[in-house]
């Protein structure tokens, strides 16, 4: 299954913009094609540009990743309580309050690109075992459908609406 053959019905509209973004591919394909590009975009952006801010109260690149992993983690765990309940019904997060708290600041782009593959592999390996049933499965999020096959495209156009912005806003000043 592709996104474009993903129901409405099966995620927030809020979480189109992310999904607009993910390719052609099958679930699997695109998890394992956004760690190959996301890990070499973090490892090519230039030392200088790990710290940047393109506007105050704006994330640094290190803290987009840091984004990254906490959000990955955050579906994942929404995709498997909802795969493996009937009744799954979970709270929102607050994005800017975990990236408050991660500290990327204080690690290397290094050992935060260390981490993302780390969590992606993980999130390839319990997306490519679960059964066409089980992705289809659904339930509530922040008060609103999700489907576990949605949870995993979300992840993957997630992380390219934010390698767009990073080169959009941080490495082209």
């Amino acid at each position: 299954m592709t996104v474009s053959a993903l129901p409405p019905t099966e995620f927030h509209p809020y979480f189109g913009t992310y999904l607009s973004q993910v390719g052609s591919g099958t679930l699997d394909q695109c998890l394992e094609n956004g760690r190959l590009a996301t890990k070499s975009f973090f490892e090519n952006i230039p030392e200088a540009r790990h710290n940047l801010r393109y506007a105050e109260g704006k994330w640094t690149p290190r803290e987009i990743l840091g984004h990254l992993i906490d959000s990955e983690r955050m579906f994942c765990y929404r995709a498997l309580t909802i795969a493996r309940t009937d009744d799954a019904n979970l709270p929102g997060f607050d994005e800017n309050l975990f990236a408050a708290n991660s500290k990327a600041e204080l690690r290397t782009m290094e050992d935060l690109v260390d981490e993302y593959t780390a969590v992606r592999d993980a999130s390839i390996h319990f997306f490519k075992n679960l059964p066409d049933e089980t992705l289809q499965r659904t339930g509530m999020a922040n008060g609103h459908m999700l489907s576990v096959r949605a949870a995993g495209f979300i992840i993957c156009g997630h992380e390219q609406h934010h390698r767009r912005i990073i080169t959009e806003r941080y490495l082209s000043l």
